[in-house]
Formats: C-alpha cells, sequence, structure tokens
C-alpha cells in the first residue's frame, strides 16, 4: 500500500450556506469561511471540502448548476474565491470542490439548447426518450420524484432525472460533452484547488435496457451500470494524473467488491470513495451490522484500495442524534462516536459543527423544512391519503434539514451565524452547544477532536494500521486493534447507556493514550462507563 498525502490527511466539510455569513444577508458566504479559517486550522485540519458554489437557481442547495464557470452570487464571487484559495493554502492546508457531472439545472444554457429541438447539436448531451404507451418510458423513479421521466411538450418527449425535475442528467455517452466536463475540471484545478468530491459519480453511465424495474422503489438500477468504469479511467487519463490531487467519490449502492473497481490503485479511477452501507441502511444504531460493514470493507480494499470514514454529512443526520445519545450522555458519546471515526481504517471525515456535538434539529411544521427531497416525500405521501402529521414524523429523523442548521459559533442572536434572519431556523440549543463555550472547556468534544486528529499526525498505526475486530458478536463493546509494524493500538468502545465490562484478557501490558472519560479508574478499571471510549497503546514485553 502506497503511502499518499491525503490518506493521512483529516478531511474537514463546510457546508458554506450554513457556516458563517459575512454580509449579513442571512447565507453563509465564501467570506465567512475565509473568517474562520484559522479556527478550523487550529482544530488540526488538514482538507477542507467545499459543497457546490458554482452559479445555480438553488432549487437543490447548490447540486442544480447552471454555469460550471461562475459562483453563486450568495456565495460569493470568483475574487473571494481566489482570496480563499490562497487563505488556504497560506494556512498548510488544502482544499476539494464537489464536481457535480451527473446533472445540470434546465436552466443550465446547455439544457436550454438539447430542449430548443430534436435538431440541437446539444439535444444528445441529455438523455431524452419518446414515450411508451403514452406514458413514461418505464417505471423508473428518482431520489426526489415518483419518475424519473419528465414530458417536455415542445419538444414531444420525455426527459431524465435522477433528482429533482429541474435536474436534468447529463448523457455521458456523448464524447463532446465529456470533453467539455474535462475543461471545466482543469479550470478549476488550474486554479489551485487539490481535488473533488465527486457527486453520485456511479450515476454518470445509464442502464441501456429501458425495461420496468421488479421493484422500483430500489433505485440501484440508476447507478453502477456498464460504461463507468470506462469513463472514470478516461477521465483520470485525460485529467487527473496531471495533477497531485485527491479524489472521492460518492457512491451509493455498492459492496466492497464493487467499491473495489472504483478505487483499486491498479486500475487508475478514483483514490477513496464514500460508500454508504451504514449512512443509507442503518437508519440507526445497530452494532452488529456496523461491524460486519467495517470488516467487510477492511477485507475488501485491503492493500488494494483506500475507504473513507464518516457518519454524518449534509445529507444525513447528525451523528449524535441518530448514533449517539444526545440527551444525557451527549458529551461522551460525540466523543465516543469520534474515536470510532478518527481510528478506523479510511480517512475520517468531520462535518461542520461535529466537533462541538451538534445535534439534530426538530422543527414545528413541514413549512419549517427547506429539504426538497423530504418536502417532495411528504407531498407525495400525504396525496396518497396517508395522515399527514403521520408522513411529517416519518420523516424527521432522515430529514437532510437535521444537519444544514447554522453552524453554532456563539449565545449571541442566531448563534452568531449570521446578523440577519438565516436561511433556515437555528437550532434552539444553540446556547448551551457552541463554539465559544466548547472553546473556554479544555474537556469537550472539541479538543477531544483536537487531540484525536494529533494522534493520527503522529502516529502511523492510526492510519496505515491493520485491523481485527476481537468482539464481532457483542451487542454493546465495540473492541478492536489497529496493528503497523510493531506498534499495536487497543481501542474499546462501550456504544451504549448502560455500564458494561471487559477483562482485558491478553492485554495485561498496556498504556492508556486517550478516553472520553476524565476519572475513570478510581474503581474497576474493566468497568466501562455508558459512551466511555478507550484508547490504549499494547506495550511489549
Amino acid at each position: 500500500m502506497n503511502k499518499k498525502w491525503w490518506k493521512e490527511a483529516v478531511v474537514y466539510q463546510i457546508y458554506w450556506r450554513s457556516f458563517n455569513d459575512s454580509n449579513g444577508d442571512g447565507y453563509g458566504d465564501l467570506r465567512g469561511i475565509i473568517e474562520k479559517l484559522d479556527y478550523i486550522k487550529n482544530l488540526g485540519i488538514d482538507v477542507i471540502w467545499l459543497n457546490p458554489f458554482y452559479q445555480s437557481p438553488d432549487r437543490d442547495n447548490g447540486y442544480d448548476i447552471s454555469d460550471y464557470y461562475g459562483i453563486m452570487e450568495k456565495a460569493g464571487d470568483m475574487a473571494a474565491f481566489d482570496e480563499l484559495i490562497h487563505e488556504i493554502h497560506q494556512r498548510g492546508m488544502k482544499v476539494i470542490m464537489d464536481l457535480v457531472v451527473n446533472h445540470t439545472s434546465d436552466q443550465h444554457p446547455w439544457f436550454v439548447e438539447s430542449r430548443s429541438s430534436k435538431n440541437n447539436p446539444k439535444r444528445d448531451w441529455y438523455i431524452w426518450k419518446d414515450p411508451k404507451d403514452g406514458r413514461e418510458p418505464n417505471n423508473w423513479r428518482s431520489y426526489f420524484a415518483p419518475s424519473c421521466w419528465e414530458w417536455d411538450k415542445a419538444s414531444g418527449q420525455y426527459y431524465y432525472h435522477s433528482f429533482a425535475v429541474e435536474q436534468p442528467d447529463l448523457n455521458c455517452e456523448n464524447p463532446e460533452l465529456r470533453q467539455e466536463i474535462y475543461k471545466m475540471m482543469r479550470f478549476w484545478l488550474d486554479k489551485g484547488i487539490d481535488g473533488f468530491r465527486m457527486d453520485v459519480i456511479n450515476l454518470l453511465a445509464k442502464r441501456e435496457d429501458l425495461s420496468d424495474a421488479e421493484d422500483p422503489y430500489d433505485i440501484s438500477y440508476l447507478a453502477n451500470n456498464p460504461g463507468i468504469h470506462d469513463y472514470l479511467q478516461e477521465m483520470h487519463r485525460e485529467v487527473l494524473q496531471h495533477y497531485d490531487v485527491m479524489t472521492v467519490g460518492e457512491i451509493p449502492f455498492v459492496s466492497p467488491e464493487e467499491g473495489l473497481l472504483y478505487v483499486d490503485e491498479s486500475r487508475n479511477e478514483l483514490n477513496t470513495l464514500f460508500h454508504f452501507q451504514v449512512a443509507d441502511e442503518m437508519p440507526v444504531w445497530d452494532m452488529l451490522r456496523f461491524k460486519e460493514i467495517q470488516t467487510s470493507w477492511y477485507n475488501g480494499l485491503k492493500q488494494k484500495g483506500w475507504n473513507s470514514q464518516f457518519l454524518n454529512n449534509h445529507d444525513h443526520t447528525r451523528q449524535v442524534t441518530r448514533y449517539g445519545n444526545d440527551g444525557q450522555y451527549r458529551d461522551q458519546s460525540a466523543k465516543l462516536l469520534a474515536a470510532m471515526i478518527h481510528t478506523l481504517p479510511g480517512t475520517p471525515y468531520i462535518y461542520q459543527g461535529e466537533e462541538i456535538g451538534m445535534t439534530g434539529v426538530r422543527f414545528d411544521s413541514i413549512e419549517d423544512y427547506n429539504d426538497i427531497a423530504m418536502k417532495n416525500k411528504y407531498h407525495e405521501e400525504v396525496s396518497k391519503g396517508r395522515d399527514p402529521k403521520e408522513v411529517f414524523e416519518s420523516l424527521l429523523l432522515l430529514s437532510r434539514d437535521n444537519s444544514r442548521t447554522p453552524m453554532q459559533w456563539n449565545a449571541s442572536s442566531q448563534a452568531g451565524f449570521t446578523a440577519g434572519e438565516p436561511w433556515i431556523k437555528v437550532n434552539p440549543n444553540y446556547k448551551e452547544i457552541n463554539v465559544e463555550s466548547a472553546l473556554k472547556d479544555t474537556h469537550s468534544v472539541y479538543y477531544f477532536y483536537q487531540k484525536l486528529i494529533e494522534l493520527r499526525k503522529q502516529n502511523e498505526v492510526m492510519v496505515y494500521g491493520d485491523y481485527k475486530d476481537l468482539l464481532p458478536d457483542d451487542e454493546h463493546l465495540y473492541v478492536y486493534t489497529r496493528s503497523y509494524n510493531d506498534v499495536t493500538w487497543l481501542i474499546v468502545l462501550n456504544h451504549g447507556d448502560e455500564q458494561q465490562t471487559f477483562t482485558f484478557d491478553g492485554f495485561a501490558n498496556r498504556e492508556l493514550i486517550l478516553s472520553n472519560y476524565q476519572n475513570d479508574f478510581d474503581t474497576n478499571e474493566e468497568i466501562l462507563l455508558p459512551h466511555e471510549a478507550r484508547i490504549y497503546e499494547i506495550l511489549r514485553n
């Protein structure tokens, strides 16, 4: 396994519209990020991942792009972007951007041309099909709508969209389009960015067989279709191999065996990936399933490819709410989840606010939510006659807005995020949970993250060490080792609200490196308190 800077990095994800507002318009912006770079650097971060800030009608929070070369007015302008890149690099950090090339906005000039007539040269830059028996070409669903086909009356055909109707999918079979994508990638790389997080990159290739799906709700048919690896290998040849960059693919619907095809170092496609066997298949914490997932991915990629570790992002509920205990044990639970993510194999990602233990939110009404996926699903289910209150309750836990509320900087109005009215409501608990109070408390979640990151920089065992699950069948304790050269670390996690016992058989000679409780060895070291996390080094005799 080759050593690479991006394997050793810790990545901090910035959802800029909710991060820091510099001009009082209620939206975070690029200059707001510049104002907080020292905070991020002090945490120990190596790489910043920025969500899309390209020109966009903003129907899907920037993932509907109308100009790949422009900056959304809410975010700032190109001068602010250039300054941001400079300031990030000045602090010894790197930056990666979202690459969104599965789809564009329906207001992108390419699509405006494409839909203008069947004979337009760009007609084939998108996917158009005739009706079948007077209806959609098939029964496929999109992520955000009951059908992935939208009727265009003017040209008499349906166009294909994997997400919202305002996000038509590009047709990557068209070589001219692919060259245009590569040109755009070079533009941003030449500006100095250090790589890409590639949005739903395994959806680029579409199924040639348009027959109905047996189960249209299992939308895995949207992804991993023949031709996808040809596209990514071409992208590597044409663009990526010419830059020292980090690439991470958002790749849903993959097993470890399929995932390896994207990140095998001998195949020249991507550096690493986000898989979603945890985030999409574990709505709540499931210890045994989580252990199975970690072991299968470790074995599947071992010595060949590289994984990513995350439990939350802009699309998934904050981890301490979804997978931990955000009430009585919020502090300990947030630290335990941090210890776990930073000691498992792969590159760890921190989503803004995670480092202070920010929680998910529960607003009172569907009108308080902005998440297009949630709102579309709500209206679809209510239209079927379901009770609106029941539908609303069923959608709360996994609403993407759980993780999109403004960053909680302090206890002042709007959590110090903006001097104006925020685009989405602030979580009401901001007076108790915020950066200012975390920085004043030497035992806060923030400083625990800082210690973990520093440990990772100083100890290669956390990056390159072999992984072994010691208690695969235990529903309460997660105990595993990381071993590299002559160094072995033992990680002991009690992921639950009750105390547990671990006897340390075979690990008598050990030294505690880090714990999320301050004085837990006054009585019996074998007793693990609720949500207790310990990291040991096993000493050689």
